[in-house]
């Protein structure tokens, strides 16, 4: 996961020409210890991103992980600990702050739905809505909280939505094109009704996307598809729904809220002296 660029990034967008505050009242010269603290039970997850904060901007501190990468940690347990500049502990602690607080919550959130879809079989998913920019941190936060990641990006994977079929003329139209410029390339297609269903099925694709259906329509669905492609469950998808539609028999749920809409989890920095 190259995330350093990312770091550097926002390490210049918040120290800038330098840290006012900390540079006029700490000393120079003055080392101390810190621990960050998880104030709130979670699954944690950028403890190499909190890390790489310190270390990017100043390679001489000292941080050391006191739990692993996807743990699941009760509140008041120490994540990491840290030696060095105060000055630099200090001017980075925000940063590492964020970023740790933000991937913990997505790992966290993921590993609730987890829970609701896990014992029927069913792979939860991210989607493409994420923060710009951080998309690669936030889909590997997804997988330490136990979830699976769709697709990275527009390119790599085949995804038919409504605009591309309303564009092509219909479902059969778009899946043919692909399949003349990609042979071979596994297929997905939204489908919003049970007439782009059976259209679908005839496409002979992959996978198809019960985009937004009630769980009556969705049953009617997978009745029709009987296994004839897998079956991906998208839209209208929430926390208190998702248990119901895994039970349906699907092989995926895709939920944007993993990214989207998830809690920072409260974890803060703490200097020991």
């Amino acid at each position: 996961m190259n995330f350093r660029n990312i770091i550097r990034s926002a390490l210049a967008e918040d120290v800038g020409s330098g840290d006012v505050t900390t540079d006029t009242i700490v000393p120079e010269n003055l080392n101390v210890k810190a621990e960050i603290v998880a104030h709130e039970a979670g699954i944690v997850s950028g403890l190499v991103v909190a890390r790489e904060v310190f270390t990017v901007f100043d390679p001489s501190v000292e941080v050391k992980a006191v739990v692993s990468e996807g743990d699941k940690v009760k509140k008041g347990t120490v994540l990491l600990k840290i030696k060095g500049s105060a000055r630099t502990i200090l001017t980075c602690e925000r940063l590492a702050l964020n970023l740790l607080q933000r991937l913990s919550g997505i790992s966290t959130l993921t590993g609730e739905y987890v829970k609701k879809t896990k014992p029927y079989g069913v792979k939860l998913l991210d989607t493409r809505k994420t923060t710009p920019g951080l998309r690669n941190l936030e889909k590997y936060a997804v997988k330490a909280g136990g979830g699976e990641n769709h697709r990275m990006g527009l390119y790599d994977g085949t995804l038919i939505k409504d605009n591309h079929i309303k564009i092509a003329g219909s479902i059969i139209k778009a899946v043919n094109l692909v399949k003349a410029k990609y042979p071979g390339e596994l297929i997905e297609v939204e489908a919003q009704n049970m007439k782009e269903v059976e259209e679908a099925i005839k496409s002979n694709i992959d996978v198809i996307m019960l985009d937004n259906m009630s769980i009556k329509d969705m049953k009617k669905a997978i009745k029709l598809i009987n296994k004839k492609c897998q079956i991906e469950v998208s839209g209208g998808v929430d926390f208190d729904n998702i248990e119901r539609i895994a039970k349906l028999g699907v092989d995926y749920i895709s939920v944007g809220a993993l990214t989207h809409s998830a809690k920072s989890l409260n974890i803060s920095l703490d200097i020991l002296g």
